[in-house]
């Protein structure tokens, strides 16, 4: 079987690594030819270790190919993965544009069955869409399947997430289609999940809101933390060893960002919605993220009185370490309250870049920790960058104006930097 990917975004492109990786030849279709080009080159157009050195041995051995040509792309290739975005619209509910353009592509130009894989992120009743777009757009009456195979990537993980997944689930309403997309994942260990479309349709989205849940819910309990002069990181500690619980996503902070999260959580309320279901827990879980970033800014004005003409160092942009994703991005919110109340703001991220615009133009981009900390009177610590971790914050110490730090993802040792002299806060760790 040869192997269509529609869309080398970050799921597209990390699709068709795996499927290269495992012996399958691949090609990438987009529509953005300067994409196309970089990545006949090997050239990845957005961060994710490890991701482009296995793209450029495969772009190198020929099992990776690029193109922009959809009509002889999908004449040629026996499975097609549409993988292209599928953003929140101003109500909360996906956009299926994308999808529909590619669906529409598939029934016009195909020539032969197909077998059409979603792996974007889609509301329940999707599939049975594409069935009917791809219908209505063949001029000759072509057999095809329509497959649900939903993804499970960490940004910044999306390498070991994809060749080690921990379950992969098929929704599919032919025999035929669970058992060739089946062999296209020979050689993983992992459960196989086989289920309807619309079954593997929710799956993803409630996978998603469940860990959207857990860190809001850690960050609801890090406020009452502070107040009773307990440390949530050791309360999350002593939870996770409950193996019905678990250790992942227990770390309270900012708030969740990025392409996931926030729209999949938008996307199932609204969903709800519409068939007359209220997801109370759900909604809460959006409040409580949409306003997680001022309480720690509410402990910044504390201490400083006000922002206004207070020069202000921002570490980190990017919503996680080890992606340059932005979208969402708590630090993004925590900039546009200072700037709105007269703080002049420093930013360093090592590799996450401002959007283009006039928003953010008054904010000063440095490119070290120590440019930023010049003559700074507070540190708002956004995103927890291993470079962060490993700073020498004693010799940074005598950089700063006055050694504020308040640190948004608990990522270093409250005590250790008030031995040194900081007045330090984290969020749920102020014992």
């Amino acid at each position: 079987m040869k192997i269509l990917v529609i869309g080398t975004g970050y799921v597209g492109a990390t699709t068709a690594m795996v499927f290269a990786e495992t012996g399958w030849q691949v090609t990438g279709l987009d529509i953005d030819a300067n994409k196309i080009e970089q990545l006949k080159k090997g050239n990845l157009h957005f961060h994710e270790p490890g991701l482009e050195e296995l793209i450029a041995k495969h772009v190198q051995s020929r099992r990776m190919l690029f193109t922009t040509d959809k009509k002889a792309a999908i004449a040629a290739h026996d499975v097609i993965f549409i993988c292209v975005g599928t953003p929140s619209r101003p109500d909360g509910s996906a956009d299926l544009s994308y999808i529909k353009q590619a669906a529409e592509d598939i029934g016009r130009l195909m020539t032969t069955y197909k077998l059409v894989v979603t792996k974007s992120t889609v509301p329940v009743g999707t599939q049975e869409q594409i069935t009917s777009w791809i219908a209505g757009a063949q001029q000759e009456a072509y057999p095809f399947d329509v497959a649900s195979n939903p993804e499970f990537l960490r940004e910044g993980k999306a390498v070991e997430d994809a060749l080690h997944p921990d379950r992969i689930v098929i929704g599919a309403n032919s025999r035929r289609a669970a058992e060739q997309l089946q062999a296209l994942y020979r050689g993983f260990a992992c459960p196989f999940v086989v289920t309807k479309p619309r079954t593997a349709e929710l799956i993803k989205y409630a996978s998603n809101a469940f860990l959207a849940a857990k860190i809001s819910y850690m960050n609801e309990l890090a406020k009452l933390c502070d107040e009773l002069a307990v440390n949530v990181k050791e309360v999350a500690a002593g939870m996770g060893l409950d193996h019905r619980i678990g250790a992942n996503f227990l770390h309270a902070g900012l708030g969740y960002g990025g392409s996931c999260f926030p729209k999949d959580v938008s996307a199932l309320v609204n969903t709800a919605h519409k068939n007359n279901v209220e997801l109370h827990i759900l909604e809460q879980v959006m409040e409580v993220n949409r306003t997680q970033f001022a309480y720690l800014l509410g402990k910044a004005r504390a201490r400083l009185g006000s922002f206004t003409n207070k020069s202000i160092a921002v570490l980190g942009l990017a919503f996680k370490p080890d992606t340059d994703d932005i979208r969402e991005a708590p630090a993004l919110r925590v900039m546009e309250q200072l700037l709105l109340e007269g703080a002049q703001v420093r930013l360093y991220d090592p590799i996450a870049a401002l959007p283009k615009g006039a928003a953010y133009s008054a904010v000063h981009v440095c490119t070290s920790v120590e440019e930023a900390l010049s003559s700074a009177e507070a540190v708002l610590l956004c995103t927890e960058w291993t470079e962060f971790a490993q700073t020498d914050w004693g010799h940074m110490k005598n950089i700063l104006d006055q050694p504020n730090f308040f640190d948004g993802r608990n990522l270093l040792d409250a005590r250790l930097m008030r031995d040194m002299g900081y007045f330090y806060q984290g969020i749920g760790n102020d014992e």
